[in-house]
């Protein structure tokens, strides 16, 4: 499993959040196997998401979709997103 962390900032939390609400099935049919979103605790506006893949090939195809640069733009982010990727290694629950 790989895991994608993005990190960028956004006009309205609300509003972005509806639109990637709206866009679960684009990330089903793009691979992603499970997702997490964030806010930053100083800035509700600047928002950190994870999605899980099966693998980095398909974690980059994603994050090099046209179906993504178009969803980032609806959506109201408006800050260049900080992209990196990780193979899992663990996952311990606690």
């Amino acid at each position: 499993m790989t895991t994608l962390f993005a990190k960028h900032k956004v006009k309205d939390f609300q509003g972005w959040k509806r639109v990637y609400d709206n866009l679960a099935q684009l990330r089903n049919q793009n691979g992603v196997t499970s997702a997490s979103v964030h806010q930053d605790p100083q800035n509700s506006n600047e928002v950190i998401v994870t999605h899980q893949f099966k693998n980095v090939n398909a974690a980059m195809t994603f994050v090099n979709s046209n179906e993504l640069k178009e969803a980032m733009e609806k959506s109201g982010v408006i800050s260049q997103p900080e992209m990196w990727f990780g193979n899992d290694v663990e996952h311990t629950p606690y």
